[in-house]
């Protein structure tokens, strides 16, 4: 063992290493153990060792060496010779990334014959890159201490409970969807720890754990646990908390050991009484209310992140200095890490429908997520929060990349994000990392590649066309400077098919962009491709132009003849000072500014299509689309079973976030307090990946005389956006030009309307009703008929969203059986009278609506509210009770 010291450049005798550093033979290397994993490079001191004293290698018992090891592929293969080894570490968490947090090992595997070592007991592979548990650790014949917390497990082989001798086992902060049913063959297991997990059944078998005597179960997804825990009568602490269970059974009062239950943020509503009487029950953030925990509570127990489940698009939750989970309705997390918030802190969330005016959209930007506000604004965290936002997969080449986008108060970042696919579910989330709050969004933007460009000079190229390249001599800059490159390929099928030209042909479009407004001081030389088909062979230089584009690309300028252009064989090279767009196109035209204009504009062209469908059991709830052309078939296939109506408009082009209106004519109007409603049109936004709908109730305002009417909704234009191209813009003036299209609509002949008799109704009376409250908005006995005159035949699964029986549906049905209106009404205000206490009953009623597929019917209600709420607003400020009920709330909050 003195001569491996001395390999290591370590001395016993003395304190000090060969390199005069303080020694570290007593922590690294002791008799039979083998301390590598606070060396850098552990695995190439290992692998020195083996080689050149293996048989003193061979004898070492305890090895502990770091998985974040480059060399830990090739020293995987000499374990299995270590046939005395007892314990083995080979952690990960050795290194951090940039943002502080530890990095996980490089381990996915082990060597087949790992399972020769027939003398180790104890094996520690936490924080490494494992998906399954490598099946030669189940030939492990004396293993009793098995850790594999921090991996990226998602089941454990069914034979595990092969490993009859195990006694300790940790698989904390995996991914595990369900346990093996052998799990209950480890009898001899005492402690076992699957927290953080995704858990949501447990077998029965784990009744069999007899010698179990710690149980941890928190931070995974359980509705419930077996009867059969209640037969680990060694148990002492079962740890649950942080689970979805709605109840837990009474026989875990009776286990005789047992010294902690913890239940904490649960889904629990009511707790057998043998359990509420037991003094170590922790049972805090229970919808049944909060409880101080016990005198005689273990106060050394861990205290693990809290998670919350909010089933609202807006709300507000508190992050205090213990940190938190956080999961809303929409699929949006966020992670508040322990000391992100000193004190405290309420955060206001809500998911908005992006605004052109203030959400400013870059050229071949495209929009895949609604807005997320999160407040207070500009609010400081002393650590980094963590956000998941989903996303709609943009169907787009390799040139687009997605990031999310921060509004600061003047412009909008892009931050550092990740982006991953779920496997379950196969949605793509974006995840970044923000020390501020304010607005955020998801976008898919070109492929950006980066530089600093020192004084010294330096080389940039584009990752997605490596031919493209942009060279910095030296002495280009007093400073360095940030240099953004992006690149549009353009292919030459798009070029004939928009040009009408075979002879036309561009290079891809090339933009520059950098951090100072000084230009540089030395040229900067740049490297394109020659359009296909282009070499230096065939190469006619009187048919080559270079174009350039201001920064908004409404002007492209032939430059050609300002500019040294050199040629190769498959590159034409030139210089500049300053950065915007630069195309390289080949052709026989002299002027050909105006011809790059028209690729360009249609190159950020949708090419869409318009829908209007109505409701087949309520004609006068009419659906409005714009669809992408591509999208229309699949679309219309969806919808074809509940909605019937003309076929889509002609193809138009819009622009990604452009605004348009739908407009009704011919007898036929909408609700003009629709928040949504601008000078008696429809306001829509049109982005490419997101739903361009409403679903929006019709009616005539004229007396029809119970005939049928035959409208019309025709869709306009709205304000022309800023960055639209001059071409695109001057086409658009006019009032011809803003029409887009027209589609017909038919009310079907007038029916008796049952909400127009304030009196008894079909024999019904019933007593003034308002749900809600005045400060967010009142629903009225008058607004609950308008709401009933729609419900139709969807009665019956709206009243069982909101909570009726099925009894009380049939016998609702029976009483009403013949007329539909009286059944519709008697479930409707039957449930208002309940439920009219309520202070949630107007979002019960909201989300019921949508549960039943009635978003039209949601929308109306929401309006209402919103329209409640800001008279209430203007009420009080009339009277001038704003500020002082401002300040008694804060008051009443200190």
């Amino acid at each position: 063992m003195k001569k491996m010291a001395e390999l290591l450049g370590l001395r016993d005798e003395c304190g000090e290493g060969t390199s005069g550093a303080p020694a570290l033979a007593g922590s690294c290397l002791a008799d039979n153990r083998l301390n590598l994993d606070v060396y850098p490079d552990g695995c190439c001191r290992f692998l020195q060792l083996f080689k050149e004293q293996q048989r003193e290698v061979v004898q070492v018992e305890f090895l502990r060496l770091s998985s974040n090891d480059r060399l830990l592929d090739t020293t995987l293969g000499s374990l299995p010779h270590l046939k005395h080894l007892k314990s083995l570490v080979l952690k990960g968490g050795h290194a951090r990334d940039k943002f502080g947090s530890y990095q996980h090992g490089s381990l996915t595997s082990l060597p087949p014959d790992f399972g020769n070592l027939r003398c180790l007991t104890h094996l520690d592979l936490s924080f490494n890159s494992l998906s399954i548990l490598p099946s030669c650790i189940l030939h492990l014949p004396s293993l009793r201490v098995l850790l594999v917390s921090h991996n990226s497990l998602v089941t454990l082989p069914e034979d595990f409970g092969h490993l009859s001798k195990l006694t300790f086992f940790s698989a904390m902060k995996n991914q595990l969807k369900d346990l093996p049913q052998s799990i209950g063959e480890l009898s001899m297991l005492q402690d076992l720890d699957l927290s953080e997990n995704a858990l949501e059944l447990l077998p029965e078998e784990v009744g069999n754990l007899h010698n179990c005597t710690e149980l941890d179960l928190s931070g995974n997804r359980l509705l419930s646990i077996p009867d059969s825990l209640a037969n680990l009568k060694s148990l002492r602490r079962l740890h649950l908390h942080s689970n979805l269970l709605v109840t837990v059974p009474a026989s875990l009062a009776s286990l005789p050991n047992l010294s902690r239950l913890d239940l904490q943020n649960n889904c629990l509503r009511a707790i057998p009484a043998e359990i509420q009487t037991l003094p170590f029950v922790h049972v805090r953030g229970n919808p049944l209310g909060e409880t101080e925990p016990s005198p005689q509570a273990d106060k050394s127990c861990i205290r693990r992140l809290k998670r919350l489940f909010l089933d609202s698009g807006e709300g507000s939750f508190t992050v205090t200095s213990e940190g938190c989970r956080v999961v809303l309705a929409c699929g949006i997390h966020f992670y508040f890490p322990p000391g992100a918030a000193s004190d405290p802190l309420r955060i206001y969330f809500r998911s908005l429908t992006p605004d052109p005016q203030w959400v400013k959209l870059r050229h071949h930007d495209v929009l895949l997520s609604r807005v997320l506000e999160l407040q207070p604004h500009g609010v400081q965290f002393q650590q980094e929060v963590q956000i998941w936002m989903p996303y709609i997969s943009p169907q787009t080449p390799h040139q687009h990349e997605v990031v999310v986008r921060t509004f600061s108060g003047q412009s909008w970042n892009d931050l550092k994000t990740r982006v991953k696919r779920k496997r379950k579910s196969k949605k793509c989330v974006a995840h970044c990392c923000v020390l501020h709050f304010s607005w955020f969004l998801v976008v898919s933007r070109l492929v950006q590649n980066e530089c600093k460009v020192p004084a010294e000079g330096t080389l940039l190229f584009s990752s997605v066309d490596p031919n493209i390249k942009v060279i910095f001599p030296p002495g280009v800059t007093k400073e360095p400077r940030s240099v953004k490159l992006q690149v549009l390929p353009v292919s030459a099928e798009e070029i004939q098919e928009i040009t009408a030209n075979a002879e036309c042909r561009a290079s891809p479009l090339l933009y520059l962009s950098q951090d100072s407004t000084v230009d540089f001081l030395k040229p900067v030389r740049i490297q394109l491709p020659l359009p296909p088909g282009v070499t230096g062979l065939n190469l006619d230089r009187s048919r080559l132009h270079i174009l350039h584009g201001d920064l908004e690309g409404q002007t492209w300028n032939d430059i050609t003849s300002e500019v040294v252009l050199e040629f190769t064989h498959l590159y034409a090279v030139f210089e500049v000072t300053h950065f915007s767009w630069y195309w390289l196109w080949y052709t026989t035209k002299t002027y050909i500014g105006g011809i790059a204009k028209k690729v360009y504009e249609r190159l950020r062209l949708y090419q869409v299509n318009f829908i209007a469908l109505q409701r087949k059991r309520d004609p006068e709830q009419v659906l409005l689309q714009c669809v992408p052309k591509h999208k229309v078939d699949p679309v219309l296939k969806k919808l074809q079973d509940r909605y019937r109506g003309p076929e889509p408009s002609d193809m138009v082009e819009m622009f990604e976030g452009e605004q348009f209106f739908a407009a009704f004519e011919r007898g036929i109007s909408i609700d003009m307090d629709r928040p949504d409603c601008v000078d008696g049109r429809l306001s829509f936004i049109f982005y490419s990946h997101l739903k361009n709908m409403k679903e929006i109730y019709v009616t005539s305002p004229v007396d029809r005389k119970g005939q049928a009417v035959k409208g019309q909704v025709s869709f306009y234009r709205g304000a022309v956006p800023d960055s639209i191209p001059e071409d695109a813009s001057r086409r658009r003036k006019g009032p011809d030009s803003l029409w887009l299209a027209t589609l017909p609509i038919k009310l079907p002949q007038l029916k008796p309307r049952w909400d127009e008799n304030p009196g008894p109704l079909y024999g019904f009376s019933f007593p003034p009703l308002n749900l809600g409250n005045a400060e967010t908005g009142y629903l009225t006995q008058a607004n609950l008929l308008s709401i009933a005159r729609r419900v139709g035949a969807d009665w019956q699964s709206i009243g069982l969203s909101l909570g009726l029986t099925y009894q009380q549906i049939e016998r609702i049905g029976y009483n009403n059986r013949e007329d539909l209106n009286k059944q519709i009404l008697d479930m409707l205000f039957s449930w208002a009278q309940q439920n009219s206490e309520d202070p949630d009953c107007v979002s019960k009623l909201i989300t019921a609506m949508k549960e039943s597929g009635r978003q039209d019917i949601a929308d109306e209600i929401e309006a209402i509210i919103e329209l409640g709420r800001q008279k209430y607003s203007e009420s009080i400020r009339r009277v001038g009770l704003e500020q002082e009920s401002s300040t008694e709330d804060s008051a009443i909050a200190m």
